[in-house]
């Protein structure tokens, strides 16, 4: 079974995505669905494919003050999804907060990651928010707020990633997005790696969106994807 890869839905409509999920397999992948679909059709979208079998990744980054991120992570974890993210930068009281709020839900194992630093930023683009530390310096303080808290891993670019391994040894899951084979259109994501230099760099799971959904061939760009994270 190689389902370490996390197709990201970010499709136009409903149909779209239920046409396009009826390709797929559960053993072959986990599905990643964003604040687009969600926020237009929501809990209903999710309902048939975590009843099929797939793993489903709500990612609606949430950051708000602790009560209301609590709140909003026990109803995810209510859903049957199997994870949900957080932005690590809202700060330990929130990330504590949600940890708590899943668990207290029963039978869950909804995983709980926090967002460090978007793969759609650069240096200056840090620097511009008033973070003037290096990428890695601040991903690596965010992901120690997040084992602090008790989540179980971080969502960061692959570029971060040893420096993220060294400091947080497995079972602490490491998610990578922007994620591109080579000659792919990078898009709006600024810092991209392969799936192969991703595996090799220490993820343990990857998010692909456009080089698959947009691809003539879905299914044979999946395959492609696999093989490459598999021969890193």
């Amino acid at each position: 079974m190689n389902n370490q890869i996390i197709i990201a839905l970010d499709l136009p409509d409903a149909d779209t995505a239920n046409q396009f999920v009826a390709q797929l397999s559960p053993t072959e992948c986990r599905l990643k669905v964003g604040p687009v679909l969600f926020t237009r059709y929501g809990p209903a979208l999710l309902a048939p494919w975590i009843a099929a079998g797939f793993s489903v990744f709500l990612d609606l980054k949430f950051h708000d003050i602790p009560q209301t991120v609590a709140s909003a992570c026990r109803v995810a974890a209510q859903l049957g999804v199997w994870m949900v993210n957080v932005h690590a930068s809202g700060g330990v009281p929130m990330l504590c907060a949600a940890r708590e709020a899943i668990d207290a839900v029963t039978n869950a194992k909804t995983l709980l990651l926090g967002v460090t630093a978007l793969t759609s930023l650069d240096a200056a683009d840090i620097v511009a928010v008033g973070v003037n530390d290096p990428v890695e310096t601040w991903v690596l303080r965010l992901a120690g707020l997040c084992a602090t808290a008790g989540l179980d891993g971080v969502v960061s670019s692959a570029r971060e990633l040893p420096a993220l391994r060294a400091a947080h040894p497995t079972p602490f899951v490491l998610l990578t997005p922007g994620i591109r084979l080579p000659g792919d259109q990078s898009h709006d994501q600024k810092r991209t790696l392969t799936p192969g230099e991703a595996r090799r760099l220490g993820a343990d799971y990857i998010v692909v969106g456009r080089p698959i959904t947009e691809s003539a061939d879905p299914l044979g760009a999946l395959v492609r994807i696999q093989q490459d994270f598999a021969d890193g």
